[in-house]
């Protein structure tokens, strides 16, 4: 007789691969549908900083640091070069205008005064002369026509005379017409030599007015070259403090060389660099403003310089209303500069991630904070404190504005 054997019961070997299969299979459609693909990176939640979005008043303002400089610096200048003899003033002295700071000395120069009187003298005797020997052929020439006045009067006499002798048939014809002729040539030569004796004294005019006008100009060079003289003689062309003077005694400084300055300390301004980023915003005339020791000082923009050095250009302020009891050139203060008027805007705290991203993307951390998402983003404008968001933020939302070199290029990032 036939024995039925029992069914066993539960999870059998071979069942187990099935198994197996079957939960690889749910595990692969839960990654699919409800994974995160995203590269994911766990980090120690104590090392970041953490701000908040909001939607408050933005004030477009930057903060630079500026040193303060006197309004006005007057660079020391020989206009003649020469070797230093004496400093007659030191650094950090006050000046009047016109008093000598340095004195210069050259050779080369008393050297060409020399010349130049001699060369006016010689000129004056030359001048002399010929005034002399101008006035002698005057003389002369009023003598030849004198003379031949006479010789032109004695001849009408003659033809005269002659004339009516032949009209009376007392002479013959040869006779009139011989006094005749010697009466006309008497006439012409006159005029000739009175034409020759008036183009004479227009030559002399213009020649005398020509050395007279050479030894003029010989007079003003002469002139010219003692003004150079005193020019060896540095002096300050303003009243102030003579902030630098770069010579030593028997140095040889050349024409124009810049020996030192003198600062005009009657006001200040404050010379600040400021970032390029910045160069299209800033213009004169915009107000800025500073604190010290308690009390504010304003203060408007005067010169924008376009050059950039540096990834910096330089700006110049000048006071609009009190100055500090203590100003002093070489002070350095932080000036806050208004770029625009403030306005309601969703901004973030400022943070290291923006050398990171260039403000084009951050981390924003869900709800419960344990993670942090990458998200797209658009930063406007800036100021010490704040970045403002054009898109991509809301206000409430939390993200991570400390830096981001260690993350890579994870899309997510777990808070532990």
């Amino acid at each position: 007789m036939d024995i039925q054997l029992e069914k066993k019961k539960g999870l059998q070997k071979k069942h187990i691969p099935y198994v197996v299969g079957g939960v690889l299979f749910i595990a692969l459609l839960g990654w699919i549908f409800w994974g995160d693909h995203a590269s994911t990176l766990r980090i120690d939640g104590r090392g970041v900083s953490v701000g908040e979005v909001k939607r408050e008043l933005f004030n477009d303002f930057v903060r630079v640091d500026g040193q303060v400089q006197p309004i006005t610096v007057v660079q020391l200048s020989p206009e003649e070069g020469g070797i230093v003899r004496e400093k007659v003033v030191e650094e950090g002295a006050r000046v009047k205008k016109g008093d000598i700071i340095v004195r210069l000395s050259n050779s080369n120069l008393d050297l060409e005064i020399l010349n130049a009187e001699a060369e006016l003298a010689e000129k004056q005797n030359l001048l002399r002369n010929t005034q002399v020997t101008m006035e002698q052929d005057k003389l002369n020439n009023q003598l030849e026509e004198a003379q031949l006045d006479m010789e032109t009067a004695r001849a009408r006499r003659a033809y005269e005379q002659q004339k009516r002798l032949y009209e009376e048939k007392l002479i013959a014809r040869e006779d009139y017409l011989k006094a005749k002729e010697d009466y006309e040539l008497a006439e012409k030569k006159s005029a000739l030599v009175v034409e020759r004796l008036r183009q004479d004294s227009i030559s002399r005019g213009i020649q005398m007015e020509e050395m007279e006008f050479s030894l003029a100009n010989m007079r003003r060079n002469i002139q010219l070259i003692h003004q150079r003289k005193a020019n060896l003689d540095v002096r300050s062309q303003i009243d102030g403090e003579l902030g630098l003077l770069d010579v030593v005694l028997g140095q040889n400084i050349s024409s124009g060389q810049m020996i030192g300055q003198v600062n005009d300390l009657s006001d200040y301004k404050i010379e600040a660099m400021i970032d390029e980023h910045y160069i299209d915003r800033v213009r004169a005339g915009l107000s800025a403003s500073f604190e010290r020791q308690g009390s504010d000082f304003a203060l408007t923009v005067r010169k924008v310089y376009p050059e950039v050095r540096d990834g910096k250009f330089r700006t110049d302020f000048v006071f609009t209303g009190e100055r500090p009891d203590n100003i002093r050139s070489g002070q350095t203060y932080y000036i806050n500069l208004e770029l625009g008027q403030p306005t309601e805007s969703v901004i973030i705290p400022k943070g290291t991630f923006f050398q990171n991203t260039g403000g084009n993307w951050i981390f924003v951390l869900d709800a419960d904070g344990q993670r942090a998402y990458r998200r797209q983003i658009k930063i406007g404008r800036q100021n010490p404190q704040y970045y403002e968001v054009l898109e991509g933020l809301e206000p409430g939302e939390r993200v991570i504005v400390s830096g981001y070199e260690s993350y890579g290029d994870s899309e997510v990032l777990v808070l532990n």
